[in-house]
């Protein structure tokens, strides 16, 4: 029989959506229920936590009945975590304004190997494995080097295995274009296929909107473009996902299918959420996702809306594994779909009313210094 480390590894060693539906789902609910006992037994705060949740955790029969936490519970300092604060590798940090507290996660050697290999196992479906050039619509200082790392250097990262080179294509505090760089990658790589990668709000409102405004185009007809959060700020300026993409193809050149919009969140590390063809997001066969009533927190069926609670069988260092959002997403159908993937497929429409609203990956530098 497998240990908890092995079954993790043999996950991680293969497709991350090869499984049908009830055997994945049996396997990772049998990893959870097995990681947060381990974890209780790391911390007793949570362990606290855990023997006051309604179920037992040796009687629970589901995924959903297993206990789970606020993404809140990790807006601590010192962070929540499984491991002394010697063996932290880094500490992550959520997005949140310079008024919000952001989230802290501590992050050990183990959980950041797993972090990598669940991130571009997911990547590497969506995208093929092949490394092109990486052009990154952000400054170096929102990556630089630093004991912590906020969620636009996460991002960033997430995305070098797959890159020959990087160049960022702004620059300074009000992240404006850098024209040099931009003009020389599109002069060495306009005609190559190429990874770009941007928090959404800031591809749009720093690259796809001047250059709107100057009239021009980049020309970069083989690139795959990857966003992620910052849908807030769209959405108030009245900005719908279909002119984002029309918008973002016109600029940079290529095909609004290669546009890929995805989820994601430090609490979450090692899973995203990218759109497939279909337009639906799906989890690995190392996580799960449930979506929950908002009055009865019970789990919806498909056509439901609710809130959305993440599940992830990697992490080591902190008890992320069974965490309740402040998002909420519709169940699009809860056995495969039409991208050939199997299992919950849904789709985010928004934030919980009233929750506090993340800030776009703007980190606070005097927080992460």
């Amino acid at each position: 029989m497998k240990t908890l480390d092995e079954s993790i590894e043999a996950l991680l060693s293969g497709p991350p959506y090869c499984l049908g539906s009830e055997e994945a789902i049996a396997d990772v609910f049998a990893l959870l229920r097995e990681q947060v006992v381990r974890a209780a037994q790391h911390s007793d705060l949570y362990a606290n936590y855990v023997r006051h949740w309604p179920i037992k955790v040796e009687h629970a029969q589901s995924i959903a009945e297993l206990p789970y936490i606020p993404v809140s519970a990790f807006k601590r300092n010192p962070p929540l975590a499984l491991v002394p604060a010697e063996k932290y590798q880094r500490i992550l940090l959520s997005s949140a304004t310079t008024d919000q507290v952001p989230s802290r996660i501590a992050i050990d050697a183990l959980t950041a190997k797993r972090m990598t290999r669940g991130v571009v196992a997911i990547l590497r479906d969506f995208i093929g494995s092949d490394r092109r050039p990486y052009l990154i619509v952000d400054s170096a200082e929102s990556n630089a080097a630093s004991a912590t790392l906020g969620a636009r250097g996460a991002a960033i990262r997430a995305l070098s295995p797959f890159a020959t080179e990087a160049v960022y294509c702004l620059k300074g505090g009000n992240l404006d274009i850098d024209d040099e760089a931009l003009q020389l990658f599109i002069e060495q790589h306009g005609d190559k296929p190429v990874i770009i990668y941007g928090f959404t709000s800031i591809l749009w409102t720093k690259l796809i909107q001047p250059l709107i405004t100057k009239g021009k185009t980049l020309g970069l007809r083989q690139a795959v473009i990857l966003h992620s959060g910052g849908w807030k700020k769209l959405i108030d300026e009245s900005v719908s996902k279909e002119t984002f993409n029309t918008s973002v193809s016109h600029v940079i050149g290529c095909q609004e299918i290669k546009i890929i919009d995805y989820y994601g969140m430090v609490e979450n590390l090692g899973i995203i959420y990218p759109d497939c063809a279909a337009g639906n997001k799906h989890a690995p066969v190392y996580g799960a996702v449930v979506i929950r009533d908002p009055l009865t927190l019970k789990p919806v069926p498909a056509g439901g809306t609710g809130i959305v609670q993440v599940c992830s069988a990697l992490p080591a260092s902190f008890p992320g594994h069974l965490l309740l959002t402040e998002d909420m997403a519709t169940v699009i159908a809860e056995d495969g779909c039409s991208c050939g993937r199997p299992g919950i497929a849904f789709r985010f429409v928004g934030r919980i009313a009233k929750a506090e609203v993340r800030g776009c990956g703007n980190i606070d530098r005097q927080r992460t210094a």
